[in-house]
């Protein structure tokens, strides 16, 4: 697979639904302490041992300058790198606040873990054997297999009878599906609060069923506990926002692009360039 591309199989003239991803825990794990480890004479000794890396970290810094929230992703192949190449990659570029998954056509998925550095991504691609086909690294706002599968949905929203015991459902599909033929590119983002409509089990269940499940599922600790799930509409999103019981606070549909809490602001570049050029110089020159 050539990093960072894919596409629909050949033939298909509709836009894929694909198939929910289930059981993945989407919880960003506990951030290595890597800054503290490449302090210690046994990184120092890694990092010799590394120049490839070396490398790689001012053409990081270089591509984060001059990125921007709207540019497509830049890429950066890790698969070439060897086991020590990568511990010490992973080492710098920890784990950030946001975290995705991703299903692709024919059992591909992509698991995506966001840096300390806000708008570098590690990227890896695994086949549905589990085996690893692509590893990369990205400089983007949102990387472009999150982009890609959020636009291989379906263009339209049918609207089915609701079971008995619905009340408000009717109205709020009617909404969403205003809202998904009328959205030109570039529209700021439409929400609908479901908490603080009167909404009936049946309600919030003809919902779910109405909009289906889609291809990618990311979480971000960095606004609160924040869930976005893409449905099976092109351009509609479930939001929620968790305590950290897990209890739902707020309870959204929005419709647009990728929602903005998961994604890099354009001064989070200049930031993690300013950021990565100071670890470069600290600890590998």
């Amino acid at each position: 697979m050539k990093a960072g591309f894919w596409v629909a199989p050949e033939g298909s003239d509709t836009p894929l639904a694909i198939l929910p991803i289930g059981g993945v825990d989407l919880s960003p794990r506990q951030g290595r302490d890597g800054l503290r480890f490449l302090a210690t004479s046994d990184a120092a000794a890694l990092v010799a041992r590394c120049p490839r890396v070396a490398d790689l970290l001012p053409r990081l810094a270089d591509a984060l300058d001059r990125q921007t929230a709207t540019a497509p992703g830049l890429i950066f192949d890790l698969g070439r790198l060897g086991e020590e190449e990568m511990r010490l990659v992973a080492d710098v570029l920890g784990e950030g606040e946001v975290a995705a998954t991703v299903a692709l056509p024919d059992g591909v998925v992509a698991q995506i873990q966001e840096s300390v550095m806000a708008g570098l991504w590690r990227v890896r691609f695994t086949d549905a054997g589990g085996r690893l086909v692509a590893d990369y690294a990205e400089v983007s706002a949102v990387p472009q297999a999150v982009r890609r599968a959020a636009a291989m949905t379906l263009p339209d929203l049918e609207i089915a009878t609701p079971p008995d015991g619905a009340m408000n459902v009717l109205p709020v599909l009617a909404e969403i599906r205003d809202a998904v033929l009328s959205r030109r590119p570039g529209d700021p983002p439409r929400t609908i609060s479901l908490t603080l409509l009167p909404m009936t089990p049946e309600d919030l269940d003809f919902l779910q069923a109405s909009l289906g499940t889609g291809p990618v599922r990311l979480v971000s600790r960095g606004y609160g506990n924040c869930r976005a799930q893409a449905t099976a509409i092109n351009g509609v999103w479930s939001i929620q926002f968790t305590n950290s019981m897990d209890t739902v606070l707020l309870d959204t549909i929005e419709i647009g692009d990728v929602p903005e809490v998961v994604s890099a602001a354009e001064e989070d570049f200049r930031d993690s360039a300013e950021r990565l050029r100071e670890i470069h110089e600290a600890y590998f020159v």
